[in-house]
């Protein structure tokens, strides 16, 4: 071997090694669960604060504020061999908080899978205190919407919601045909202990 291939072989071992950079690894599930008491039965929720920490949080100040106690579902959606029922405040303007930033599923990693809660919204960066529950896998909701959690116990119940009576006239646009009607209340919302 020649002293000048010697010479830089010996040269890059020495060279430290650099750490190529890599894709941040998905936070850890950090789950706080909250217990939906509807007039059809008990839901229960484990929301995912460690990926989706502001969506998460947003659901918990309405949950904490009793802001959601006496609302209701009000839609049901069908969509394939499923769908989805929605919720939120529809009462009292004055118990809607101020929008949230959006999070995607691109960086939440949580996608919209049959029991994902998730947050309606009119476009990113509107969301407030509608959110919605899938029967089904509806991935093209990944594009639009934050998906923060997933429905524990109570599936059977989100079911009957959906299966519950529409009026054929109540909504607008694309949501005409959806209301239910009756609505489905929303008697208590509060986080369970672990």
């Amino acid at each position: 071997m020649s002293i000048r291939i010697a010479f830089a072989l010996s040269a890059l071992i020495a060279q430290p090694l650099v750490a190529q950079p890599t894709a941040p690894a998905p936070a850890p599930a950090q789950t706080v669960n909250v217990a939906l008491e509807t007039d059809k039965g008990r839901i229960v929720l484990a929301l995912d604060r460690g990926r989706a920490p502001v969506t998460t949080a947003n659901f918990l100040k309405y949950v904490d504020a009793g802001r959601l106690d006496g609302e209701s579902f009000y839609r049901a959606m069908k969509y394939g061999d499923g769908g989805l029922v929605q919720g939120g405040v529809t009462s009292n303007a004055k118990k809607l908080l101020l929008p949230i930033e959006h999070e995607p599923v691109s960086l939440t990693g949580l996608k919209h899978l049959a029991g994902t809660i998730s947050m309606a919204n009119g476009g990113p960066g509107t969301a407030r205190s509608d959110f919605f529950i899938l029967t089904s896998d509806v991935p093209a909701f990944d594009a639009s919407f934050a998906a923060f959690g997933k429905v524990v116990e109570g599936m059977d119940v989100v079911k009957a919601i959906l299966a519950s009576a529409v009026s054929p006239t109540k909504g607008e646009g694309p949501m005409k045909g959806q209301m239910l009607d009756p609505a489905v209340k929303i008697v208590k919302a509060q986080r369970l202990e672990k």
